[in-house]
């Protein structure tokens, strides 16, 4: 169970509990049922059903039918976001998108881990942030309590576990500065 105050496990306990599992059950389930055959086209109605099970979730922002949302509750997406095809959003803690920010295919927003130092390993679930015009391109992976500027980029297969700065491009594993990125507006 989580501790409330810190959003962290307590020790020796499991990391979630049975009510919180059922949830994500029925989450699953509504999901392929009801959206994971969907076309592109019925982008608002999977916005509903996201909404439906807790997500705030823009009527413009877009969710691909293939991509995998952990538990809804814990996303937000602001206007014209867009979670792409088959991307991982592993929203064990809060995990925001700005307005316009993408998130593109295969990619990986991964808001937990464990504590590797300790006998039980439990769950550590820290908050991702995505701000506006952020891209996270293909196959990339953001780890748990990672913030992403206004305007970065982190290009293809990129890994990045530290903030990347507003309006800056990074590549590779770890993640490293490349150069700026100049803003359009």
């Amino acid at each position: 169970m989580l501790d409330a105050k810190t959003s962290n496990p307590i020790e020796g306990g499991p990391s979630f509990g049975l009510g919180n599992r059922l949830f994500r059950v029925a989450w699953k389930s509504a999901w392929l049922l009801l959206a994971s055959w969907t076309p592109p086209s019925l982008r608002g109605w999977r916005g509903l059903l996201l909404r439906a099970f807790g997500g705030t979730i823009a009527l413009s922002a877009n969710v691909y039918s293939s991509a995998r949302v952990w538990d809804p509750r814990n996303l937000e997406m602001g206007p014209h976001s867009c979670l792409g095809p088959r991307c991982d959003c592993y929203t064990m803690a809060r995990i925001t998108l700005g307005a316009y920010a993408v998130v593109s295919q295969d990619a990986a927003l991964c808001a937990g881990t464990h504590e590797i130092d300790e006998p039980a390993m439990q769950l550590v679930v820290k908050p991702i942030r995505l701000g506006a015009h952020s891209w996270i391109a293909a196959g990339a992976f953001v780890g748990p309590g990672v913030s992403v500027g206004e305007g970065a980029v982190l290009g293809a297969r990129g890994v990045a576990f530290k903030d990347l700065k507003a309006w800056s491009v990074y590549i590779g594993n770890p993640a490293t500065f490349l150069r700026n990125r100049t803003s359009r507006e």
